[in-house]
This record gives C-alpha cells, structure tokens and sequence, in this order.
C-alpha cells in the first residue's frame, strides 16, 4: 500500500512519525522538506516504524441513534463497482 500512495504522501510518512509528539509544526515541514530533496530522484524506501491496511468493504452500516429508539440505520453494500443504499428498521 505505501508504494501506491503519492509519493509527497510517503514522504509526510517517513517524516511524521505518527501521534508522537512534536516541538513544532516547523520541525514536520523541515523533514518533510529535506526527505524531499533527498529522494528527488529514485524510488522512497517502505519505512520500518510504517503499517497500514488497506480495507476494501463489500458493505457498511452507518448508525445514528434516535430519541425513542427510532434510530436511523443505513446499509451501503458493494455491488458491480457501485453502491447500493438501503435504510434498515431500528
């Protein structure tokens, strides 16, 4: 997945080490700037410290809960490369 991801987004990756804490936003876009000029050319090595998981859902509900239990629900489900919109009892 990280290959596939547009390269200044694998860059903020290698330079953001995420949810650790930062002195200031100046610091980020420094690294970011300088990974930027150090892989100008050639490809962007997957770091070691990076995961991520790609999800491809065939279907997903959004809940909202509603006063009285009348709660809305919504099913979107995958179908052909379109999706489909279904309102479900509560």
């Amino acid at each position: 997945y990280f290959t596939s991801r547009p390269k200044e987004s694998q860059l903020a990756a290698i330079a953001s080490k995420q949810s650790s804490r930062i002195s200031a936003r100046g610091v980020l876009e420094g690294k970011f700037l300088e990974l930027k000029q150090k892989f100008a050319k050639g490809e962007i090595p997957v770091p070691t410290f990076w995961g991520g998981f790609r999800v491809k859902p065939k279907s997903i509900e959004f809940w909202q809960g509603g006063e009285h239990r009348l709660h809305d629900r919504f099913l979107f489900s995958q179908h052909d490369g379109s999706w489909d919109i279904d309102r479900l009892a509560p």
